[in-house]
């Protein structure tokens, strides 16, 4: 399997920026990578010991993206196929953006971008976004 390993997490005031990464390691190549359907999913504080992650926004293979009404105009999903990585960029961040971000992606074909957690079969282990007002 891919293991994903997210970064770029950090703290930044409202209105500031972050990009996050979801790199993936392993016996992988870039053409299959890209075939995944993959998402960016939040665990907002509060929540840890109940497991609970919303979707936030998520790429197909073939590059239609689908976000959370939250996020919309604000967040961008795209791929670096060369570099199998998926990143997050995140503008005009919010207080309620505050959350453990994961990168997840699901080896099943066909899929679509959904933003159900329970869709994907492939997890990083989450990188923390503090968003301060």
């Amino acid at each position: 399997q891919v293991q994903l390993v997210e970064s770029g997490g950090g703290s930044v005031q409202a209105g500031g920026s972050l990009r996050l990464s979801c790199a993936a390691f392993g016996y992988t190549y870039s053409s299959y990578y890209s075939s995944y359907c993959m998402g960016w999913f939040r665990q907002a504080p509060g929540k840890e010991r109940a497991g609970v992650r919303g979707g936030v926004a998520a790429i197909e293979g073939d590059g239609i993206t689908n976000y959370a009404d939250s996020v919309k105009g604000r967040f961008t999903i795209y791929k670096d196929n060369a570099k199998n990585t998926l990143y997050l960029q995140m503008n005009s961040l919010k207080p309620e953006d505050t959350a453990l971000y994961y990168c997840a992606a699901t080896t099943n074909r066909p899929c679509a971008p959904n933003l159900g957690p329970y869709v994907y079969n492939l997890w990083g282990q989450g990188t923390q976004v503090t968003v301060s007002s």
